[in-house]
């Protein structure tokens, strides 16, 4: 009978998943929403603001002649709390993400900071390298540490070929970037829903509001409502304007951000490729 020899295990991957908060998600929404239709109802729709307020109040006041602008666009309708709620949820989680690949991106440029690695690889100085990794700070330098500790655990492995080594480098990569990159994606789908939606919600709006309106002119029978007509009218193309100027900046915000987040994954695919070819060419 032939002789099995033992073979050597790699190591569980030292990548900790990380903790943290979904709570934003569903709270700013709700918060938002609530804001919206508090800046509608209480600052838009400002008894002051119009000639004849409904005294009544409650939830929809149906105040008639705006003295302004401002005020004219609490005519737009129940739809109008919900678009300054979007937009609301588009400032929210734009400075959110903001803040998020702002970290995630780290100190200094990525290239140089993979360029400096690449140079400590070289020398054969994991330390030096590993060093870098903690003055980075940034998603490039989390998946380039964790991929770096791993490299220099396979230095001293005896157990394994180079190219098993070379494949427990790059598992390694992966599963950190696998943690890494959900966290710079999170909460983008708000801003590209809000995106298609936004113009779609302001067109609701609009139509109800034109619906009001020749409802109102058929009532009066004719000419005599044409100025209330152009009057409902413009009033119902604030929702349009309203819808397209949140959409407008969501998909602004949104097409920024996943340019951020391009340019550090393609730094990640930079790291993962560093290494496994550093060690394949120094640790043959």
């Amino acid at each position: 009978m032939a002789e099995i020899k033992p073979t050597a295990s790699v190591k569980a991957t030292s990548v900790q998943p990380k903790k943290s908060s979904n709570a934003i998600s569903w709270i700013a929404p709700v918060v938002c929403i609530i804001a919206g239709y508090a800046i509608w109802r209480f600052i838009l729709g400002s008894a002051d603001g119009f000639a004849e307020p409904d005294k009544a109040g409650g939830f929809w006041p149906h105040h008639k002649g705006p003295k302004d602008a401002l005020h004219r666009i609490y005519e737009g309708g129940i739809i109008v709390p919900l678009l300054i709620g979007m937009l609301l949820m588009v400032i929210v989680f734009s400075i959110e993400r903001f803040l998020t690949i702002r970290k995630a991106l780290g100190s200094g440029s990525i290239s140089d900071f993979i360029r400096k690695v690449q140079y400590h690889l070289a020398n054969r100085n994991v330390d030096a390298a590993l060093s870098e990794c903690d003055k980075q700070k940034g998603s490039v330098g989390n998946v380039m540490k964790a991929g770096l500790r791993r490299y220099k655990e396979m230095i001293s492995e005896g157990g394994l070929s180079t190219e098993q080594k070379v494949v427990a480098i790059q598992k390694e990569v992966e599963e950190a970037t696998a943690l890494e990159l959900p966290m710079l994606q999170k909460n983008l789908v708000f801003l590209s829903t809000i995106t298609s939606v936004g113009t779609l919600i302001a067109l609701l709006g609009t139509v109800l509001g034109m619906i009001r309106s020749f409802a109102a002119l058929g009532e009066d029978g004719g000419g005599g409502a044409a100025g209330d007509l152009a009057v409902g009218i413009s009033e119902a193309l604030y929702n349009t304007a309203l819808g397209i100027g949140t959409s407008a900046l969501a998909l602004i915000m949104y097409n920024v951000f996943t340019t951020k987040i391009d340019a550090i994954t393609y730094g990640i695919d930079e790291s993962g490729f560093t290494l496994t070819q550093s060690f394949a060419s120094l640790y043959k």
